[in-house]
């Protein structure tokens, strides 16, 4: 490659340097001059290259040593365009000759060689490490995706068991024993899943020792594992990658075909709850229906003995007016007759028993009077006798 871009560098150069040197840049037209800026510019892009593998070359190799390694290698080969630009100047500054020390092809293309080797190392080392940055960016996005997922179902059954299912119908508030059971049972699985998690970070280790042992003896052995072995083991690891995407795939599936399981299971559950509510309510109108039922059976049959009382009652009322007898109309006559005189003799009855009341009263107040006086009268008759004096 460096040998290729040599020879076409000093083509291109020493064409250039003919051109000037054969035909003056006042006698050239227009496209010429163009053609020829055109070759400078790609010789001096050439040379720029060249210098810049030049540079990385040497900031990484000691240049004593390189000096020492190919001093005899380097040849004193005259520039034809430094030849041919310094025939120019001298002309006006006067005939001096340079030379310049220049590697050779074979050494050019030694370094090229290096330059290349070094340029695919680093990326090599580049597509390791993007690779492991890839990798650790993947594991950080499957457990945030899994992160996500599972704060999606925390969050739901939360929801679903507290929120929703915890709530007192009395009051309207959640109920506490609940609440805190439902956080106990969420770090008593947090605690199984650490327990778990920690059983197989010890497998993963003891397999880890294992593997690395191993490694190790077949390192002692001889039996170093080549470049073919790797591709194959990422081959492997390809594989084995696709068939853990496969299963994730699956188990995203089924956690989705879980999660709409449990939607429609919580629907239904929904649904009986109210129409076991419906029906208890049912139930307790149905008891009342009975008990209102009963009653009014027994107002039937109280109703139905007073309506026998009163059939029996009307029956010899009947008889009575059957065998009932209007009587004659003087007899009735009479009878009112008798009834006045005996309305008349009441009333004057009446009158004699308040006239007799009233004397009743006087007689009474004379003999109060009397009675008082008669007390009065042995009073007297007691304090004039002649013993007291």
């Amino acid at each position: 490659m460096a040998a290729s871009v040599q020879s076409s560098s000093e083509l291109d150069l020493s064409s250039i340097g003919d051109g000037i040197d054969e035909e003056p840049l006042g006698d050239l037209t227009d496209e010429e001059l163009f053609e020829l800026v055109q070759k400078t510019m790609r010789a001096n892009e050439i040379l720029k290259i060249e210098t810049k593998m030049f540079e990385s070359h040497l900031k990484r190799v000691d240049p004593k040593d390189l000096t020492d390694q190919n001093a005899g290698s380097i040849q004193s080969v005259p520039d034809p365009v430094a030849t041919k630009t310094f025939r120019k100047r001298s002309r006006s500054r006067g005939h001096s000759i340079d030379r310049n020390l220049k590697l050779s092809a074979e050494q050019k293309c030694d370094i090229a060689t290096r330059e290349l080797e070094e340029l695919r190392e680093s990326i090599d080392k580049m597509k390791e490490v993007a690779e492991k940055k890839l990798d650790n960016f993947k594991a950080i996005m499957e457990e945030a995706d899994i992160r996500h997922s599972e704060v999606k179902k925390t969050q739901y059954e939360f929801k679903r068991d507290v929120v929703n299912g915890a709530v007192n119908p009395r009051n309207g508030r959640v109920i506490a024993e609940k609440l805190v059971r439902s956080v106990e049972d969420k770090l008593r699985s947090r605690d199984t899943l650490i327990e778990k998690l920690r059983l197989k970070n010890s497998t993963l280790k003891v397999l880890k020792k294992k593997l690395q042992l191993q490694l190790k003896q077949k390192e002692e052995m001889g039996e170093v594992l080549h470049e073919v072995d790797f591709n194959q083991l990422k081959i492997e690891n390809s594989q084995y990658l696709e068939k853990i995407d496969e299963r994730n795939q699956d188990l995203l599936r089924l956690k989705l075909m879980a999660t709409n399981v449990l939607q429609i299971l919580n629907t239904y559950k929904k649904k009986l709850s109210s129409l076991t509510m419906e029906s208890d309510r049912l139930n307790s109108e149905i008891t009342m229906r009975k008990d209102l039922f009963s009653k009014i059976e027994a107002e039937m049959k109280l109703v139905d003995e007073e309506k026998s009382t009163a059939e029996e009652v009307n029956r010899k009322c009947k008889t009575q007016l059957q065998d009932f007898k209007v009587p004659e109309v003087m007899e009735y006559v009479h009878e009112k007759a008798e009834l006045y005189e005996l309305r008349k003799a009441v009333s004057s009855w009446e009158r004699k028993v308040e006239i007799t009341s009233m004397a009743l009263k006087t007689h009474l107040k004379t003999w109060q009077k009397l009675k008082g006086r008669d007390q009065y009268l042995p009073e007297q008759t007691i304090s004039s006798s002649p013993l007291t004096s």
